[in-house]
């Protein structure tokens, strides 16, 4: 790569760095402000500092009414593709202004204002986005819970958020079935100490839904009914939304995002990052659930609008292994963001990537991955096969935007595979010791980045400020920590390892189960893998791998399991002590296709698993239960 390549992005990181609030006011010019900020960043409020101190601006107003002022009201801004419903929609931008301007007044008719929450419990279908642009344009803060969420989960959710309203649909799709939300609606509502004032129901033609008299309104009459409503200018340092996030005391977390912040990060870095601009077709095949969703499914596409794609299906089932592929082609995608999960599991069913050659690539220019570590066989397998950089990057719900990445706007493309990519300008990222102090350079650590983190990060949590602190910047005064451990290589490059309970201590040694899984991962037959630490009498923890074949792997799992173990032996060392593989039907993940190493290691010390309500299958748990009953506690292993 040549050195005016590696200049551009060099030359970024070092005008952030002589003059921080100079580079962000520079990047606020991409946004339209109602009032301009009286300072960039003001260090005295909130937990480490608030950007854009005094501004006004309204988000939706910048996601599509100045688009369609500029003359682009005929350009596509949202394309709708279900394979579950068998049906496609178009959206052009001043369809989708329209739309959203008449639900904000359907929801200012139902008493709903600026600051007022709104809860957000729908499917993937175009309403979720009409819903959350909605509450933008009214200055209200909206909540969205991921669709697959139980009535408890969502119970409390609304008790926390408190929202005048709660946007749901009659039911969700899913391959063979479908799932009635308007039950789980009515229970959570009952579950809660909060009642909304009001709901509006979707109704879905594939199961339609009873309606609570006086209560709930059927979604699509109230908008048709509705005159359209202005945007209303908020403080920059207002939140926009709260995204609520599993919590370790039983009460979920919800990040905050100020909306001034949000929309001048996420416009930066649809070009920075992505390479993309307005006209360009981009897919986050995620879930408005997730802070991908919110990010790159709804607001960064239309800030810098794009094109973006909504879909409602799977990597694989709806109908086979090639469905990505065909979104991809038909809707001429030129970058495609999704999970490692995603096309591991297409990566599982289609190896030999066939299902790809039936569609046009050509228009793909780069393939994004991020939500957890992607190992290197499955970035290079997708590199290979699709003839495009694959760029694993590194952020988190309470960033909302990358920490690190390949850079297409400055000709960053490919991170070596296995890392996530150099710093965004914005993020001083360094990994500490246990006492704080930076260590050098390939020294293993706690990535943290030095405060104050960059517009766009949450400033706190919703009505828990001190909660915040506690959790983020306690640990090491002056920074923020992530939870994730790693090392930054002699040329910057930041390598993720896995969370920080990820990392296992040996006899003493503390060893990366990322790097034995990434070992694990190059074996031919393995699909996908997951290493945890299990308790161990003599040496504290000792690694326990677990693995899922690739489809049509037929030879003796003791044969394929004795060469794991070879394996890591051969290019980690004996220090690792990795003595057990276990090959299972299938690992146990949340709905956005994260493994559940804590659940597992729990389950390997012989204790309650206790996964998350955003386990996708409980039933993979039992799998791996099976798996190594031999091995639990209280178990006669032999010797």
């Amino acid at each position: 790569m040549s050195e005016i390549i590696y200049d551009r992005y060099t030359e970024a990181v070092a005008a952030w760095r002589r003059d921080p609030e100079g580079w962000w006011a520079r990047a606020a010019e991409g946004i339209s402000w109602d009032r301009p900020w009286e300072r960039v960043f003001d260090p005295e409020r909130g937990a480490y500092g608030q950007w854009y101190a005094g501004g006004q601006l309204n988000t939706a107003y910048n996601c599509l009414d100045r688009h369609v002022e500029a003359g682009r009201g005929s350009q596509a801004a949202l394309i709708w593709d279900s394979p579950l419903a068998g049906r496609q929609v178009r959206f052009t931008y001043s369809e989708l202004r329209d739309r959203v301007a008449r639900l904000a007044g359907a929801l200012a008719g139902l008493g709903v204002g600026h600051g007022d929450r709104v809860v957000i419990y729908m499917p993937m279908v175009p309403e979720a986005a009409i819903a959350m642009l909605a509450c933008a344009r009214l200055g209200a803060v909206h909540s969205v819970v991921f669709g697959g969420f139980g009535a408890p989960e969502l119970a409390s959710r609304i008790a926390d958020a408190a929202p005048k309203v709660v946007i749901s649909a009659s039911c969700g799709l899913e391959p063979g079935r479908i799932v009635a939300y308007k039950p789980l609606l009515d229970a959570a509502i009952a579950l809660s100490p909060h009642k909304p004032d009001a709901c509006l129901i979707l109704q879905r033609p594939a199961l339609r839904a009873e309606f609570v008299a006086g209560r709930d309104h059927d979604f699509e009459a109230v908008e048709a009914a509705a005159a359209p409503h202005a945007p209303v200018p908020i403080p920059a340092t207002d939140p926009l939304y709260i995204l609520f996030t599993s919590g370790t005391t039983g009460r979920p977390k919800g990040i905050v995002r100020d909306a001034g912040g949000h929309a001048v990060a996420l416009m930066q870095s649809m070009r920075m990052i992505y390479g993309v601009d307005a006209g360009d077709v981009f897919w986050a095949a995620s879930d408005v659930g997730w802070v991908v969703g919110h990010s790159y499914i709804v607001y960064a596409p239309l800030l810098a609008g794009c094109t973006t794609i909504m879909y409602e299906g799977k990597p694989v089932g709806t109908p086979d292994a090639g469905a990505f592929w065909r979104v991809a082609a038909e809707h001429r995608v030129r970058v495609l963001f999704t999970a490692p999960t995603a096309i591991r599991a297409i990566k599982q069913q289609d190896p030999d990537a066939a299902q790809m050659r039936r569609y046009d690539m050509s228009r793909l220019e780069a393939l994004f991955l991020a939500g957890e570590r992607c190992d290197p066989p499955t970035a290079i397998w997708a590199a290979e096969q699709l003839g495009k950089p694959v760029v694993d990057h590194w952020w988190q719900t309470e960033t909302g935007w990358p920490i690190t990445a390949g850079f297409r706007g400055f000709g960053l493309t490919a991170p070596k595979p296995g890392a996530g990519g150099r710093p965004s300008p914005g993020y001083d990222v360094q990994a500490l010791d246990d006492s704080g102090q930076v260590l050098p350079r390939g020294q293993s650590g706690n990535l943290a980045i030095r405060l104050p983190l960059p517009p766009g990060c949450a400033p706190t949590l919703w009505q828990n400020e001190e909660g915040f602190r506690t959790a983020y910047l306690a640990d090491f005064p002056g920074w923020y920590r992530t939870g994730d451990a790693g090392v930054i290589d002699a040329d910057g490059d930041v390598w993720v390892m896995g969370r920080t309970d990820d990392i296992i201590n040996v006899a003493g040694h503390r060893l990366s189960t990322g790097a034995m899984e990434e070992v694990l991962a190059a074996h031919q037959d393995v699909a996908e893998c997951a290493v945890v630490g299990a308790k161990d009498a003599l040496k504290g923890q000792t690694p326990l791998g677990l693995v899922v074949l690739k489809t049509g792997v037929n030879r003796p799992p003791e044969d394929i399991t004795a060469e794991l173990v070879a394996l890591v032996r051969e290019r980690i060392g004996p220090v690792a002590a990795f003595k057990e593989a276990r090959i299972v039907p299938r690992l146990p993940k949340t709905r956005s296709g994260k493994i559940l190493r804590a659940s597992i290691r729990r389950l390997a010390d012989g204790e309650p698993p206790n996964p998350p309500p955003t386990i996708d299958d409980p039933a993979a748990l039992d799998e791996v239960r099976a798996a190594i009953a031999d091995r639990l506690p209280g178990t006669d292993r032999g010797a």
